[in-house]
């Protein structure tokens, strides 16, 4: 579940916000985050992408999220092998 504000058809009304709101066990965001932190280069390559997106999708929030998701899919996977359930131990 996500919650946001700020958001508008021209860009951000002032200050924006994006929450997420995830499930007990559902740790793709931190295996993401950690691979990231542990290869550079992967995070510079993500930075790129990043930026080529937000000028192609600058005022399209949909299309910016969807652009980035084959890149953060497979680097979520990789995480989720090289750090094999650094996660499981934490429960709410």
């Amino acid at each position: 579940m996500m919650f946001m504000k700020g958001y508008t058809p021209e860009g951000f009304a002032g200050q924006a916000y994006h929450i997420h709101v995830r499930n007990s066990g559902d740790w793709d965001e931190l295996y993401f985050r950690d691979y990231l932190i542990e290869h550079p280069e992967v995070a510079a390559r993500y930075s790129d992408l990043k930026l080529w997106v937000k000028e192609r999708y600058e005022f399209d929030r949909e299309g910016y999220t969807r652009a980035k998701t084959e890149f953060v899919t497979q680097i979520t996977r990789m995480g989720r092998r090289e750090l094999r359930n650094n996660f499981k131990r934490i429960e709410v």
